[in-house]
């Protein structure tokens, strides 16, 4: 069985907070993926998934740098 907790509509709930995937990418700005996925601790789409809901939420931007995406926190954040 999974120890991953869900919340009452079913969804998934998240190990990490929204402040520390900011974090993790201040720690490396501009960081990959990769990257946050390895100071959280997770893994890479998992990393790729909280990354663009930081975008959608303006809160995180992203570049392409070669054929890799490099995150940035907004100054919102």
């Amino acid at each position: 069985m999974s120890e991953t907790k869900r919340d009452e509509r079913g969804r998934y709930i998240p190990k990490h907070t929204e402040e520390e995937v900011l974090d993790a990418v201040q720690a490396h700005e501009p960081a990959g993926t990769s990257e946050v996925a390895e100071e959280l601790g997770i893994k890479r789409p998992s990393a790729d998934y909280r990354l663009r809901q930081l975008e959608e939420d303006e809160k995180g931007t992203k570049d392409m740098i070669g054929n890799s995406l490099a995150w940035s926190v907004t100054e919102e954040a």
